[in-house]
């Protein structure tokens, strides 16, 4: 943390260094002090200090001077830095303005001029005032601050990548009185939102995921053109393979388009996965493999897509873009699966704004009070079911079947049938939604009797169906008639190999019709979906990458 500013303005250049000189001569060498001439200068470095997130411990500023006198720049300064002491130099004369800026300004001292010997009339005084604002320091802190809108989509996405990928971050409303200085010092409005400002100062206006992750400190770029092995996915499946293999000495990348975790970093607790009796949620699980990864000398790259894979004699190629690639001996497609979008009349153009798909726990604290709806009836719709029930009034669960036995795990059923406030609605799809610039109200099928009924909701939590997203890998490896890749065993149909497969064995199990590129995890046809068998694919994968290296 940088040492707290006091900062000084007086429009006559031999009065403003004398108090500066004064000021820095007893101050200097635990306070960091800036002098300005005029109010508008001193209203610009304070909101670069702002920007920063550096603190503004006291500011003196004379009363007489054109343009803006001393109370009118207090007061635009409050806007700034509320918590900041304030001083008011004055001449004997203007003593009752002086004592009228009291209660305009909440003004904390005023001081007559001349202050000399500062001993006597200035230094108790700034004593004073520095050790109460020491005794109420600013909340404001170093880390990323995000201003933005509740129903903003894009608000959303910067918050929900930010997340998941363990950014700390604070989130302030555009019309909080925090948010309205924040956009006032980067001269912008609520129009404008998402911002983002940065611990050194920087913002961000609306910026892309890769803008993001460059300014938060995630890797976006690769430190080499070529690896051993390079892991296309950051979830549990990817995030085993690159423990994996840099632990075993294999130069490792992992690339992520998101967020590492894939969709159980968003799970809110995980509670049948082997060695955690108490749960944990998919955050932590995710953080832990990540360190591990890194530990190991894993590259990860954050906010990176994958949009091709060619083969190149031994080697294989992932295009990030049309001027990026990165090569190596072998590649794990760890892609994992993403939550089918709902086709409902209305519900895409609130997607950000009330709709959410996955569990989005950050919108969690803002739904206090309020009814939520999920759709969904496996394990990761019950494991946010009951996260929501401990901020929600009402938690109302949708499935499509009679019940959630052929399709939850029992513990999380009897988890739910013990919690009040959550209603499962068995039969039942979401048919229509409707808003005005957010989701306000949607509409509910019973499949039975056919009969729609409408209800209130601000807040839609989606979990349905799996969708590969493979669609990049399209006449590169086989894939099966839902997307998903095709390995090992799987490939050998009738005792002939897969097209254009040469070499004098069968793959391997979890090798794709591509020597040397295998799949694991929820990408891989016919895989359990399990978050331990994601991890031991990944693992299992890495065993048969030096296998295939070894036959080289």
């Amino acid at each position: 943390m940088p040492n707290p500013t006091i900062l000084t303005v007086d429009d006559d250049p031999a009065v403003s260094r004398a108090v500066a000189r004064d000021i820095r001569r007893q101050y200097g060498d635990r306070y960091r002090i800036l002098r300005a001439l005029s109010g508008r200068d001193a209203l610009e470095a304070l909101r670069e200090l702002k920007l920063r997130g550096d603190p503004l411990a006291l500011m003196l500023a004379d009363y007489r001077m054109p343009q803006m006198n001393g109370i009118e720049f207090l007061e635009a300064a409050m806007d700034l830095f509320p918590l900041a002491r304030r001083v008011l130099l004055t001449a004997y004369s203007d003593t009752e303005a002086a004592i009228d800026a009291i209660n305009v300004v909440d003004l904390d001292h005023y001081l007559l001029k001349p202050w000399s010997p500062p001993e006597e009339h200035l230094y108790p005084v700034i004593d004073t005032l520095l050790d109460l604002w020491h005794a109420t320091p600013d909340p404001g802190d170093m880390e990323t601050r995000v201003v933005g809108h509740r129903w903003s989509a894009p608000s959303f996405t910067v918050r929900d990548f930010l997340t998941r990928n363990l950014v700390p971050y604070r989130w302030l409303l555009s019309d909080d009185p925090e948010g309205e200085r924040l956009l006032t010092a980067a001269g912008l409005s609520a129009a404008d939102v998402p911002l983002v400002v940065t611990p050194d100062g920087k913002t961000l206006v609306s910026p892309t995921e890769r803008e993001l992750a460059a300014q938060v400190g995630l890797s976006t770029v690769p430190t080499s053109d070529f690896y051993d092995l390079v892991v296309v996915g950051g979830g549990p499946a990817g995030l085993g393979a690159a423990v994996y293999g840099a632990s075993e000495g294999l130069r490792t990348v992992l690339v992520e388009q998101q967020a590492t975790g894939g969709q159980a970093g968003q799970s809110s607790r995980i509670e049948n996965y082997l060695g955690f009796p108490d749960g944990v949620s998919g955050s932590q699980l995710t953080e832990r493999a990540r360190r591990q990864a890194l530990k190991f000398g894993a590259e990860i790259l954050s906010a990176q897509q994958a949009v091709a894979l060619e083969v190149a004699g031994s080697g294989r190629v992932l295009r990030l873009g049309p001027e990026s690639a990165i090569a190596a001996h072998a590649v794990v497609l760890a892609t994992g699966v993403s939550y089918r979008r709902l086709a409902a009349v209305g519900l895409e153009e609130f997607t950000g704004a009330g709709v959410f798909y996955g569990s989005a726990v950050t919108e969690a604290p803002s739904c206090s009070g309020e009814d939520v709806y999920i759709v969904g009836g496996a394990n990761s719709a019950g494991q946010a079911a009951v996260y929501f029930s401990r901020y929600a009034q009402r938690v109302h669960v949708l499935i499509r079947q009679g019940d959630l036995s052929r399709s939850m795990s029992s513990y999380l059923i009897d988890q739910i049938n013990c919690i009040s406030n959550i209603d499962i609605h068995p039969w039942t799809e979401v048919v229509g939604a409707e808003g005005e610039g957010h989701l306000e109200q949607l509409s509910l099928r019973e499949s039975r009797s056919g009969a729609v009924r409408t209800v209130a909701a601000s807040w839609l939590f989606i979990f349905i169906g799996a969708e590969p997203h493979t669609e990049w890998l399209e006449g590169v490896v086989t894939r099966d008639e839902r997307g998903f890749v095709v390995t090992g065993p799987d490939l050998v149909a009738g005792g002939e190999r897969p097209a254009g497969w040469r070499l004098p064995r069968d793959p391997y199990h979890l090798e794709s019709s591509v020597p040397g590129v295998f799949a694991a995890g929820d990408v891989r046809s016919s895989s359990v979906k399990r978050v331990a068998s994601a991890v031991g694919e990944g693992a299992m994968a890495v065993a048969l990458v030096h296998r295939y290296l070894e036959a080289q």
